[in-house]
């Protein structure tokens, strides 16, 4: 009766802990929609809120169905990746696109630093690649996660995983291990896009929202991780103890984290006396879920066959333009990225285009033409066109005979 009356205690706990972090999330959520001023960052901020939610929810139902753990922990884990991706993109959307950086960055490198374990590498230049490299580190563990959530499904249906179980024979080990390289490539490149671009985005106070992400997310699967080992070394029962701490565990910090969403991502700095949704609040909503951005990002940085860099510019959802390498910009500055250039989607392009022809077939657009400098360009000579004979022609042009008159 004791150990009955503890656990409807710790799950009361829990349920009115998801509750509460619900009901502050949800409600900052519609306050975003409400006031929708910039669909571009605020679409990010929304998805980032929803995961306060999503993980109180899913921690509570783990809680209470442990029997069904592992389908409501694997929906947890999918919204990490998407989380991390959403974060990265609002911080991009917030420094004006990949175009805009490449253009303020020019001429810098990342040095080598031991606190970013790039100590035993070459400075790394801060151009259209480095970008490129972060976008695809953060993507990758967003489209690894669900894989790996379908295999588990398989090897849990074959009784090949159990949560907790370090086994050789189990695939849990192996799976952790994965997940875990996966996902501290997603935060490492994170971690180097935002200490690159850590002055373009002090405007935006990006370091309490950095910690709350960093926090939920990263803390929260080590704390996992490190529960279940401690049920391995025995300090914990069972892992069935293991997982009820854990899932318990999150619940509450789940209500810790709205909080901190509510002060960290609040919405009174989109309201103003401008702000007004964007279609209304159901046409707000439907732009916050659309999952359009996160397609297109996929596909142009790993299509094997794509082989120009296309810049945003957040202005607008226009259509990227795409630019090929070794572009002169308009205002005289070459921006030379190896093998892509990066310039504003928006800007003209008006000056030579440096390329052999083998560049041309393989980079520039059928749209995109060669065009040469006037310096470069041999003059056209006008002296047959000029040498004329006027004296053969009439002074005066006869007048055109009116047909009405006929």
């Amino acid at each position: 009766m004791e150990g009955w009356a503890s656990a409807a205690a710790y799950n009361a706990a829990a349920l009115a802990s998801a509750a509460a972090a619900t009901v502050l999330a949800l409600r900052l959520v519609h306050r975003h929609l409400l006031h929708y001023a910039e669909p571009t960052h605020q679409r990010f901020i929304v998805r980032i809120i929803l995961m306060v939610p999503i993980y109180a929810v899913m921690s509570f139902l783990s809680l209470a169905l442990p029997n069904n753990a592992i389908y409501f922990n694997s929906i947890r884990e999918i919204y990490d990746a998407w989380v991390i991706y959403n974060f990265f993109s609002l911080c991009l959307a917030w420094v004006g696109g990949p175009g805009h950086v490449v253009v303020s960055l020019s001429g810098r490198s990342l040095k080598p630093a031991w606190f970013l374990m790039t100590c035993c590498l070459p400075a790394i230049p801060l151009d259209g690649r480095f970008i490129r490299r972060c976008t695809q580190g953060c993507l990758q563990f967003v489209i690894l996660k669900p894989i790996l959530v379908v295999i588990t499904f398989i090897l849990y249906a074959k009784g090949k995983y159990e949560d907790g179980n370090f086994s050789a024979s189990q695939s849990y080990l192996y799976i952790t291990f994965i997940y875990t390289v996966s996902y501290s490539m997603a935060l490492f490149a994170l971690a180097l896009f935002y200490v690159a671009c850590r002055d373009l985005l002090q405007p935006y106070n990006p370091v309490p929202k950095f910690i709350m992400i960093k926090s939920v997310v990263f803390l929260t699967y080590w704390q996992g991780v490190l529960v279940f080992l401690a049920a391995k070394s025995g300090f914990i029962k069972s892992a069935e103890k293991a997982a009820y701490l854990q899932n318990f565990v999150l619940c509450v910090e789940m209500l810790i984290a709205a909080i901190g969403h509510r002060f960290s991502f609040s919405y009174k700095e989109y309201a103003g006396s401008n702000a007004c949704p964007f279609g209304g609040l159901r046409g707000s909503l439907l732009h916050a879920l659309k999952f359009n951005d996160f397609y297109h990002d996929t596909v142009h940085q790993f299509a094997p066959t794509y082989h120009e860099y296309v810049l945003y510019s957040n202005e607008g959802e226009d259509e990227p333009t795409k630019y090929g390498p070794k572009t002169i910009m308009p205002t005289g500055e070459h921006i030379d990225l190896a093998e892509v250039t990066v310039v504003s989607s928006k800007a003209p392009v008006v000056s030579s285009l440096l390329l052999n022809e083998a560049d041309q077939a393989e980079t520039m657009p059928s749209q995109i033409m060669e065009v040469k400098t006037a310096a470069s360009a041999e003059p056209y000579d006008l002296s047959n066109f000029l040498n004329v004979e006027l004296s053969d022609y009439r002074d005066k042009v006869p007048a055109i005979p009116d047909e009405r008159k006929q």
